[in-house]
């Protein structure tokens, strides 16, 4: 685990407004810091060659020059190399750089996204303890919280948001767990408002904010206490590596740390680290690349006759449109829409005619992915789970707007 001191925001000015594709104005001072942050040169006196990438310390323990230092050094392993299950450099550079773009005060890596999300649940939780999950969450999400029900830890679901969660927040609930936007239908929550709501409960806020990356969304700003990522999707970017962070407080982390990454073992490795720093050099730039392709996108599936309705945040309208306009500096590529066909084999007849969007899980990389919750006969299920027939979700690439629409249009002419 690496701590780093939180920077000083930068004046935000118009930063919460989205800008489109056209917008040419100046970036605010905190889209510079953030481009200085993910591009920033491996630098310090261990540097004398002036190497500007890590050096990937590929070795599973660090010896000590005294067993003095041993001893010291192993009672503080979230923060010294001991052994690379724990602490390892490159990986704690990669910790100290997704800190101080999500404004926290310290970061912990792991093996995958649901390592870390299973380092908090698992990790912290007891038996006795509840915890609240609000929006769609990330399926695998849920399922481990089904399987803590074995050790005596309750969840509530609440996939469809309410205006107030106050009635469904026990006495026990000991983490309100949040999405936004959420999986599939991509329903943006009032961040500020829920964790307010539990501040004054005394309980603590995860939210998983994959989806908008720290650059477009910045949570522990907007009062959670910790933010998880996938580094597997946008953070990376290149669809070779997985991995996963969690940032927040130094206390948090720590506990974190000692609870939930030694114990539980999901270390991410020095070669998984090195990657996901190359991809965060050039996150920035591959954001308002999403971001554009997905824009046109999105304008092109809603005003197509084939499309009952599309879901992506650059699509709310009324009072959501508010919300998303002072939480998110930009949006990613990642949306959904609904088949007005909304059978297995119209859902299959789309698919199976694309060409350049891929069929695949996962999402946040190079390529365009396109999948759907669609099974033969499952319609009463989705209808549980709050999702419509006929949806399909999109990872938007890098490949250009104008070849992704063409590949749509050629498919969705086949439904």
């Amino acid at each position: 685990m690496t701590a780093v001191a939180r920077p000083t925001p930068g004046a935000r000015g118009d930063a919460g407004t989205v800008r489109g594709s056209g917008d040419t104005r100046v970036d605010s001072r905190d889209e510079v810091q953030d481009r200085e942050i993910c591009m920033a040169a491996w630098d310090g006196p261990d540097n004398p060659s002036g190497a500007v990438a890590p050096p990937v310390y590929q070795t599973s323990l660090f010896a000590k020059p005294t067993f003095e230092r041993f001893v010291a050094e192993q009672a503080a392993e979230h923060e010294n190399p001991v052994y690379s299950r724990g602490t390892n450099p490159t990986v704690a550079f990669l910790e100290e750089r997704l800190a101080l773009l999500e404004r926290g005060e310290a970061a912990k890596c792991f093996a995958s996204g649901m390592g870390a999300i299973a380092a908090v649940l698992a990790g912290t939780l007891k038996s006795g303890d509840h915890v609240l999950f609000v929006n769609t969450v990330y399926g695998p999400t849920l399922e481990l919280a089904e399987h803590l029900r074995r050790f005596g830890v309750e969840h509530t679901a609440l996939p469809d948001p309410p205006a107030d969660i106050g009635p469904w927040i026990r006495d026990e609930t000991a983490l309100i767990y949040l999405e936004s936007p959420g999986t599939m239908l991509m329903r943006v929550l009032d961040v500020p408002a829920l964790t307010a709501q539990a501040r004054r409960r005394g309980i603590r806020t995860v939210i998983d904010n994959t989806w908008a990356t720290p650059l477009f969304q910045k949570p522990l700003t907007l009062g959670a206490d910790l933010a998880v990522h996938s580094c597997t999707k946008y953070i990376g970017g290149h669809s070779d590596v997985v991995g996963g962070v969690l940032v927040g407080s130094r206390e948090a982390v720590r506990e974190v740390f000692y609870q939930g990454h030694q114990l539980f073992g999901a270390a991410m490795s020095a070669m998984e680290a090195a990657l996901v720093l190359r991809g965060l050099r050039t996150l920035p730039v591959r954001m308002a690349e999403h971001r554009r392709n997905a824009a046109a996108v999105v304008e092109a599936l809603a005003a197509h006759p084939r499309v009952a309705a599309v879901h992506h945040p650059a699509a709310a309208h009324g009072p959501d449109e508010a919300l998303v306009r002072r939480q998110f500096r930009g949006y990613s590529g990642l949306l959904s829409f609904e088949l007005k066909d909304g059978s297995f084999d119209g859902v299959a007849r789309f698919m199976d005619a694309l060409s350049l969007f891929r069929i695949g899980v996962s999402w946040g990389g190079y390529e365009s992915l396109a999948t759907s919750p669609q099974r033969p006969g499952n319609g009463d299920e989705l209808r549980a789970r709050g999702l419509p027939p006929g949806l399909v979700r999109l990872s938007v690439g890098l490949e250009g707007a104008e070849p992704q629409i063409a590949d749509l249009e050629r498919a969705l002419a086949e439904v």
